[in-house]
């Protein structure tokens, strides 16, 4: 079989028909061609943030999504395991290590080729997970068939750890949850202010056929949430809820995380910017403790695809013209790293499942994989990509007023029925 695409969820796809006996093809056409975006020729590349979000199973939808996973043998999350770095709550990973772990383990994989070369049509039977940034041809052809919607999405800058002034620091993770994992850049509101004023008036690198509306919010630059009003980002990234320097709350916070196990680098959390290079420089420098940041990759601002899949896609990721051609990834209407890869796992769960004759089995409305591939092929009249949250999982436990008590509950439901699910499968 076929997988277009190196991406998370084409690797997911790939690694696991291969490991279940099936010969498998990766066409991928890095390092021969590269997106505006990419940059590193292994697979798996990261190219916004280093966050695979909160590692919480029992109290955060993203971390349960992620034990789902690893209960059927995610690539993703071993591969995260073994490049992990520090962040808190959260699952940060050395983007580097991440990628190269990922690669090695596929070629070494018997039974799975590389096939270096950019695939410009749709393949009869196969699993396209070329990303939101398909390239032009493909995407071309994607669109004639089914038609694409897209979005603008953004990464945040990151500096060398050596250019923070960190007599304008203080580390400490929110409410204590992590081992020291965050450094916090405070602000006074003389500071904050000032930031804020320059963020408005810095000038945006120019967007094509931009529109306001196509920004996801889930990824929102940090300049347009500014223009929201005065205290958004006090209430959004900057929040200073949950820390204190000397026993007293800043006003706002800046925090930053590791990019890379040495702690070489630090990426700017929240600050995802469409703001031109040099104007990243001058604004962020004005943070206290960047006042002599030196950008080692400034943030960008791109166009992501997806399809309008609840129009052309079932519930297991087929087309609905054609059912062995299978589609993974954010171009499906899943939005993060972590749902991209769980769509192609599950896309590789399915395809194996009908190559072998088999009909396809969704997983449980109970579990967030499950509500994730019923809510891109549910009918909705204003299709927008998803994260992973308890509100699209079926309902349960509504009398439990505490709101832990309820998420233990649906998290606990939720890998039970999962393990359930794996059981059907031979997994």
């Amino acid at each position: 079989m076929i997988v277009v695409g190196a991406g998370l969820a084409g690797c997911e796809a790939a690694y696991f028909l291969a490991t279940h006996g099936e010969e498998v093809v990766l066409a991928e056409m890095k390092p021969k061609k590269f997106t505006p975006a990419h940059s590193d020729p292994n697979f798996c590349e990261l190219v916004c943030s280093n966050s695979l979000k909160s590692d919480d199973v029992y109290g955060n939808a993203c971390g349960l999504l992620k034990e789902e996973m690893r209960r059927l043998g995610s690539l993703t999350m071993e591969a995260a395991a073994f490049s992990r770095v520090p962040a808190g709550g959260a699952l940060a990973v050395d983007r580097t290590r991440f990628a190269a772990y990922a690669t090695q383990k596929l070629r070494s994989l018997p039974n799975l080729t590389v096939s270096g070369r950019e695939v410009t049509s749709l393949p009869e039977a196969g699993i396209v997970a070329t990303g939101p940034l398909t390239s032009d041809a493909l995407a071309a052809e994607i669109a004639k068939r089914f038609g694409t919607l897209h979005f603008f999405d953004a990464s945040a800058p990151v500096v060398s750890a050596e250019s923070i002034d960190f007599s304008h620091t203080f580390v400490q993770d929110r409410y204590g949850n992590g081992t020291g994992d965050y450094l916090n850049c405070p602000l006074s509101k003389a500071e904050y202010e000032e930031f804020v004023n320059a963020l408005l008036g810095a000038e945006r690198a120019e967007l094509h056929d931009f529109e306001k509306r196509e920004i996801f919010e889930g990824c929102m630059p940090v300049e347009v949430m500014a223009a929201r009003g005065a205290d958004t980002l006090r209430f959004g990234p900057f929040k200073p809820v949950g820390l204190s320097s000397g026993g007293v709350r800043p006003y706002a916070v800046l925090q930053l995380r590791k990019e890379n196990a040495a702690g070489t680098s630090y990426n700017l959390v929240g600050c995802q910017t469409n703001l031109k290079f040099a104007e990243q420089r001058r604004v962020f420098s004005l943070i206290p403790a960047l006042k002599n940041a030196e950008f080692e990759r400034y943030g960008v601002m791109h166009r992501n695809t997806y399809l309008e899949s609840p129009s052309c896609l079932n519930a297991d990721f087929s087309a609905k013209d054609a059912l062995s051609l299978f589609f993974a990834g954010q171009m499906t209407g899943v939005e993060g790293y972590v749902e991209s890869a769980m769509s192609g796992l599950f896309a590789g769960i399915h395809a194996l499942r009908r190559l072998r004759g088999k009909e396809t089995v969704v997983p449980p409305a109970e579990t967030v994989s499950g509500a994730l591939s019923r809510y891109i092929s549910a009918p909705s009249p204003d299709f927008q990509p998803m994260n992973a949250n308890y509100g699209i999982l079926a309902g349960g436990f509504e009398n439990v007023r505490d709101k832990k008590a309820r998420r233990r509950l649906l998290a606990e439901r939720s890998l039970t029925a999962i393990d359930s699910y794996a059981r059907t499968l031979g997994i």
